[in-house]
């Protein structure tokens, strides 16, 4: 069974779709995509009842780690799987940044999936289970007028590494950078994101499906990797 944060849309969905297909039980947690979230488990419970069930929770909150965590595990019995996708993303040009605006881009991106994760470890501990991060490629290479996002992503690379040491032996923490996926639902984002297509080898973005196939591989088919940032990201991490 996997927890999904931030799985009702886009990326996320993309992830519960794949995992689902693979066999597993699917929680799919959202903060206010509630439709959005019902819609998906309604979908993957007609393709095999009883597999699928949304969870809400705002992740900063203080309570809601602790709390999601026992949800997700008294649902089944046992937690195997956590994806840490949920994240917010938006431009702080420097002279512009706020305190809400480094709690909100820091609370989401490193925060909660480490209050989280240290919720979800003893349920994984007992399942030999694993944790993919969903990280970025702007963690290694800042994205331009986004300093505190790049930050946060930066902080959540350097997490996953650690907690692959501290969960180790019996937990498995990856993570996954994707590069130019989907375009932005912001209009203040598509600009960074086109030009970051261009500088891909690829010349072409990627699909959700590309993330969510590399988070099934971690998950499902790779016991002896830990520790890992796997870039997807047509190539864009191998260019200047």
């Amino acid at each position: 069974m996997v927890l999904i944060t931030g799985g009702a849309r886009r990326i996320g969905a993309a992830i519960a779709r794949e995992l689902h297909a693979a066999g597993l039980d699917v929680i799919v947690h959202c903060r206010r995509s509630r439709a959005d979230a019902e819609a998906l488990t309604d979908e993957l419970n007609a393709r095999r009842p009883d597999s699928a069930r949304p969870l809400q929770a705002d992740l900063l909150d203080p309570q809601a780690p602790e709390a999601l965590a026992r949800e997700a595990h008294d649902w089944r019995g046992r937690l195997d799987f956590l994806v840490n996708n949920a994240s917010t993303f938006y431009p702080t040009p420097v002279g512009e940044i706020t305190m809400a605006q480094w709690d909100d881009l820091m609370g989401s991106n490193v925060r909660a999936p480490l209050f989280l994760t240290q919720a979800c470890t003893p349920a994984l501990r007992a399942s030999g289970g694993a944790v993919v991060n969903i990280v970025d490629i702007h963690a290694l290479r800042p994205l331009s007028g986004y300093p505190v996002y790049s930050a946060a992503k930066a902080g959540l690379h350097a997490l996953t590494q650690s907690l692959a040491r501290e969960l180790g032996p019996e937990v498995r923490v990856n993570g996954v950078a994707p590069g130019a996926i989907l375009t932005p639902e912001d209009p203040a984002n598509v600009a960074p994101h086109e030009a970051m297509v261009e500088r891909t080898a690829l010349k072409r973005p990627g699909e959700p499906a590309d993330i969510a196939r590399t988070v099934r591989f971690l998950l499902l088919e790779s016991p002896y990797i830990t520790g890992q940032v796997i870039p997807v990201d047509g190539g864009r991490s191998a260019s200047q």
